[in-house]
């Protein structure tokens, strides 16, 4: 077993500071981290809207404080105190709280309970499992929510709100492959466009196409839909599914609020169906990953993340909070 060594390694821990809570560079050592039964030996985080929320302190994400940031991590067990796992296991971590109420993923050690492990599919790296990593997981969640709803692909157009960001884009990857028609919704028209055709969306239309003040019901247009942005553009994407369609709402960029009406569910018969991935049970993440390990194209998912050292973390979390990063953003804890 490893002693608490005085042996350091870096982490991003946000600490209240002249009352705000940011994220920061600092040291650490394994006796700091929390006692729990798996410790893993980090290689890769990601960069979700969350995550920048809460290394920029400009939401209030950390339940508690020093807290170590970082939803999602991929890495290899050190020990194991949980027969489950040994050392060598490949592991991932999405979602549990992890930043929230539970030491994260932007730290080159973790202490982790064993019950969150899930193993890494053999026909992913632990970066291309990172790649993907909570915002791709979410995509399927998502994606199967319109499957068992029984929607098949030429039952009509399905939407893909915030298309441009992590859950978005490959929200727009899974569904064209599976045969769907996608139409991508993005505030980056323009610039986007070339990205989001590469992934099989069919059409773009702009974000404010949609987020804006919308009739209780209008124009039938989607049967389903995957809405990673909340609010406004929610209520105008419930006010446009066809009869008996399906949104699958998992994101709240722009705003907690849902200003519709019961219109759409009544006299349409239209589901909301919300997505949770942080308390997903553990059948449903297997489902799910299974699903992405047949579906997700190696060579193509490169395409879609960047990869950026964990050093340019405070930088980063500005970016997606202003809606300025496209696709997905691998953190190398180590660089």
């Amino acid at each position: 077993m490893i002693d608490n060594s005085d042996e350091t390694f870096t982490a991003v821990v946000a600490d209240e500071v002249d009352g705000k809570v940011k994220g920061k560079l600092k040291q650490l050592t394994l006796g700091d981290l929390p006692d729990e039964d798996v410790l893993v030996r980090v290689a890769y985080s990601t960069l979700n809207y969350k995550d920048g929320l809460a290394v920029s302190g400009r939401g209030r994400i950390c339940k508690t404080v020093p807290m170590v940031c970082g939803l999602d991590l991929a890495g290899e067990v050190i020990e194991s105190r949980n027969p489950a796992w040994k050392p060598g296991d490949r592991v991932m971590v999405n979602g549990f709280g992890l930043s929230e109420k539970y030491w994260g993923g932007y730290s080159q050690k973790q202490r982790l309970k064993a019950e969150w492990l899930v193993p890494v599919p053999k026909v992913f790296s632990l970066e291309q499992a990172m790649g993907i990593g909570t915002a791709g997981y979410t995509a399927m969640l998502c994606v199967q929510a319109i499957q068992e709803h029984g929607v098949k692909p030429g039952d009509g157009p399905v939407v893909v709100t915030g298309a441009a960001g992590g859950v978005g884009s490959i929200a727009v990857l899974i569904l064209s492959r599976l045969g769907y028609q996608v139409t991508a919704s993005t505030g980056r028209v323009d610039e986007s466009e070339a990205f989001l055709k590469s992934l099989g969306a069919s059409a773009l239309i702009p974000r404010d196409s949609l987020a804006r003040p919308s009739k209780p019901l209008e124009k039938e247009t989607w049967i389903a839909a995957v809405d990673a942005v909340g609010s406004q553009t929610l209520a105008t994407v419930l006010a446009q599914t066809c009869y008996e369609g399906i949104v699958a709402a998992c994101g709240l960029a722009g705003g907690m609020d849902l200003p519709s009406s019961v219109a759409p569910f009544i006299l349409r018969g239209v589901t909301l169906r919300g997505i949770d991935s942080v308390m997903a049970s553990l059948a449903r993440r297997k489902k799910a990953w299974d699903a992405l390990a047949k579906l997700i194209d190696r060579q193509h998912l490169e395409t879609i993340y960047q990869m950026k050292p964990m050093t340019s973390l405070p930088e980063l979390a500005e970016q997606i909070i202003d809606g300025r990063i496209q696709g997905r953003i691998v953190i190398d804890v180590n660089a």
